[in-house]
């Protein structure tokens, strides 16, 4: 690309976009300070924190949509090990994160169609549909998205990642990195962490090449040093929820996660985290909860359901019910006391083994029980995610074992992450006032 062609796209995201994204971001802040209007009438008006994050999403996709040519990109899975790309200065894009945003702006259909069409069942997972569905038609509610130089899939998260992403390199014909990562039955075998770390130090040699250029051991370091950072923050963030009255629901860390997933490793990131913490804290002073009212406090396993997340909120609200803690926010945080920046690979490798769903449903089981006690909860709901069926691998008997040997309310509830064809909105009404009910609200 030459260099006149870089000056533009620098102008048109760093100057312009980014000059335009603030001054949205300032007004929106001023404009929340000076409302009146009540949020909801159960509900506390949004974090202040809220305004940045748009920004910050916003200006993610907008350096994507000018980052051809100017910088190598990367696909990655969310359980990917994208530290490596980051030191590289590769710009990192989330299929993942990209098909949640199309399901909170109700476009999953439309774009899934065109997987269906061409020949892709319902019964995969809507974010692959989603995306390959945009991929295919070139459609997508952020602009544009830009060509991969690389793909990088993890199998910590599921298998089906593994397939979807062969699909996106036989379509853009480049590299595709698979990270193996054997399933950990009880705990972590010294040969699974050595089998990992081979495969990354394969990878570094591919994405030299690619980049054209070696990779700095400092950087590495420094951005894993990043990426612990922010997952410290995230999780001291998620324990704030332990105060009673909780400041912040388990929807707003489901929006507020989307930098951690598609942005750690960087300094502005840190920044974020660090700032909303202390956005928290001053909630937790004020003794200001998210519900106005909060009288049980639940669990949420699973992914969300990203296009019902007001309408929920408020449902459970309008009882004095709350969601503060998920098994699926907490996977960002639980892992960052083994990052260690001085030994990157080896620690990527520990760390990217273990995520929840590479982990057994006895062990995930466990975790809620700790959640339970930790966040003194009242009861669980368990989402039976349709497209997710690693996730939704085990919760009957979970269920079943909440409610008769630790005498705890549990509700499985039948839904899809992104697809609203797979959820009916009266079901859930009624399984989820019967569980409120047991529940004494």
């Amino acid at each position: 690309m030459s260099l006149g062609k870089k000056l533009l796209a620098h102008l048109q995201v760093h100057l312009l976009g980014t000059g335009l994204l603030r001054f949205q971001r300032w007004n929106a802040e001023l404009a929340q300070r000076r409302s009146k209007k009540k949020f909801g009438e159960h509900l506390a008006p949004p974090l202040h924190i809220s305004a940045r994050t748009k920004e910050l999403i916003y200006r993610h996709y907008l350096m994507g949509r000018y980052a051809q040519g100017v910088k190598k990109v990367a696909w990655v899975t969310s359980g990917a090990p994208s530290e490596l790309f980051r030191a590289m200065d590769f710009y990192v894009y989330y299929p993942e994160n990209h098909s949640a945003v199309c399901g909170t702006m109700r476009q999953c259909v439309s774009l899934a169609s065109y997987a269906e069409e061409a020949g892709y069942a319902r019964d995969l997972c809507s974010y692959a549909r989603t995306d390959i569905g945009a991929v295919l038609s070139g459609k997508t509610p952020v602009g544009r998205l830009p060509k991969p130089d690389v793909l990088m899939a993890c199998t910590n998260i599921c298998q089906t990642v593994l397939f979807w992403y062969r699909v996106l390199a036989q379509h853009f014909q480049v590299p595709l990195i698979l990270i193996d990562t054997p399933f950990v039955y009880a705990q972590i075998e010294d040969h699974a962490v050595e089998y990992v770390k081979r495969q990354l130090e394969d990878a570094v040699s591919i994405v030299e090449r690619i980049a054209g250029k070696p990779l700095k051991w400092s950087r590495l370091q420094k951005v894993t040093q990043l990426s612990k950072a922010t997952s410290e923050l995230w999780l001291e963030i998620l324990y704030t929820a332990r105060h009673v009255p909780a400041p912040l629901s388990v929807f707003d860390q489901f929006i507020q996660m989307a930098p951690i997933v598609e942005m750690r490793g960087e300094a502005y990131t840190v920044d974020f985290y660090a700032s909303m913490l202390k956005e928290l804290r001053q909630r937790v002073a004020n003794g200001m909860g998210v519900v106005k009212d909060e009288k049980r406090r639940l669990l949420w396993d699973n992914l969300p359901i990203w296009f019902r997340l007001r309408w929920m909120a408020e449902l459970l609200a309008e009882r004095g019910a709350v969601l503060i803690a998920s098994t699926y926010t907490h996977a960002w945080g639980e892992l960052a006391p083994l990052i260690d920046a001085q030994r990157p690979l080896e620690s990527a490798a520990r760390v990217y083994l273990l995520p929840i769903l590479n982990r057994s449903t006895g062990d995930k089981l466990r975790l809620m029980l700790e959640m339970v006690s930790q966040f003194q909860l009242h009861g669980v709901i368990l989402h039976s995610d349709r497209s997710c069926k690693p996730y939704s691998l085990g919760q009957m008997d979970q269920r079943d074992r909440l409610i008769h040997e630790h005498r705890l309310p549990a509700l499985l509830l039948e839904a899809d992450h992104n697809d609203p064809r797979s959820f009916s909105e009266g079901q859930a009404v009624n399984q989820l006032q019967a569980f409120l009910e047991v529940l004494g609200v």
